[in-house]
């Protein structure tokens, strides 16, 4: 397969290293992209990526993507938490800035291709509508943060590393000589860089908006300091005594509560969803598939119906814990393949016991 010139995604890790290593074995010739971000000792990191690059025997070059990062990003992180949701950056990042502004440049770079080293696969259907497929190792699979890309992204893109388990990456490092040149891994979201999204907002200048803990059935028991502080189903950090521990169950953004249950009321089998995009056609109804509902969660046996124009209702064959609006909903065919995703609603479905 020829595939011009390629851009890879460079972040210093093994991954993004490896990518560059494997289609620079196979005669193509590879550019490196850099995404300079504000992310706390980034200096330092675009020199650990400089050096990386070096020994790879391939150009760099950095791209200032800082202050739009800092609209679509964080900006999309601090309103979604402002609004009693848990928001997924990363999946946002990959759609708006790594496979949008990043891709983009690369393009008007001369690039044909753009590279990166997520462990997803890619796949043509008969009508070559590209289609994105998990990776085969189960435990690094990345395809739920890809979810959002269009078919034109998709196009654009080579992933080498979706046959390879991790275990392979870092043989295959070893292999080429670059098993100790590459930054550590990092699982945290980047502009975190380690701290917790209180500190985070505080730096932000945002301060505590205190507002009532209640139960479901609306009895106050407690008092917290800023929705943001919390998620679904989080059991540390309450501060509530009781014979059995409270959970929290829901972020009530209009009144400014935390909303809290005991654990038998954190699992439902029915979830709303909107913003749906689907890979290919919208498929009849119902629609058998396989959601999930973090990047953690793993994939369950549900269908999907639409409810109207702009919500959809997943229905599990089996209970879920802790589902959390924000989040987003991925949905996978038979074939692993991703066919669709949509954004997990605020309201969600089941038959909810309230205490006396």
């Amino acid at each position: 397969m020829t595939y011009g010139k390629v851009g890879i995604a460079m972040s210093g890790g093994v991954d993004s290293s490896v990518t560059a290593s494997i289609l620079k074995r196979k005669g193509v010739e590879v550019h490196g992209f850099f995404m300079h971000l504000p992310l706390p000792g980034i200096e330092k990191h675009i020199e650990r990526v400089k050096a990386v690059a070096e020994k790879l025997d391939i150009p760099l070059e950095v791209v200032n993507l800082q202050e739009y990062f800092s609209q679509k990003v964080v900006g999309y992180f601090i309103d979604t938490y402002m609004q009693g949701l848990t928001p997924n950056p990363c999946i946002i990042c990959n759609k708006h800035v790594k496979f949008g502004c990043l891709l983009r440049s690369m393009l008007d770079r001369g690039m044909d291709k753009m590279a990166t080293g997520h462990y997803a696969r890619l796949r043509a259907d008969r009508q070559n509508t590209p289609l994105l497929k998990k990776g085969i190792d189960p435990k690094k699979d990345q395809s739920y943060f890809l979810c959002r890309l269009t078919s034109d992204q998709l196009k654009k893109m080579i992933l080498p590393l979706g046959n390879l388990t991790k275990q392979e990456v870092y043989n295959l490092a070893a292999e080429m000589g670059i098993g100790s040149i590459h930054s550590p891994e990092s699982q945290d979201i980047c502009f975190l860089a380690g701290e917790t999204v209180a500190s985070f907002f505080e730096k932000q200048g945002i301060m505590n908006m205190p507002g009532d803990v209640v139960t479901t059935g609306g009895r106050i028991i407690g008092q917290h300091q800023g929705l943001w502080r919390y998620t679904i189903g989080q059991r540390r950090g309450l501060g509530l005594p009781d014979i059995t521990p409270w959970y929290v169950y829901r972020l009530d953004a209009g009144n400014n509560r935390v909303v809290v249950c005991k654990n038998e009321m954190l699992s439902t089998q029915m979830v709303v969803v909107r913003d749906m995009l689907w890979t290919r056609d919208e498929p009849s109804y119902p629609f058998r598939i396989f959601a999930q509902i973090r990047g953690s969660h793993q994939p369950s046996a549900a269908s999907i119906s639409r409810e109207s124009d702009s919500l959809w209702t997943v229905t599990f064959d089996k209970p879920q814990r802790a589902v959390t609006p924000g989040q987003f909903a991925v949905l996978y065919d038979e074939e692993d393949i991703v066919a669709g995703s949509g954004v997990i609603d605020e309201h969600i479905v089941q038959n909810e016991e309230r205490e006396p």
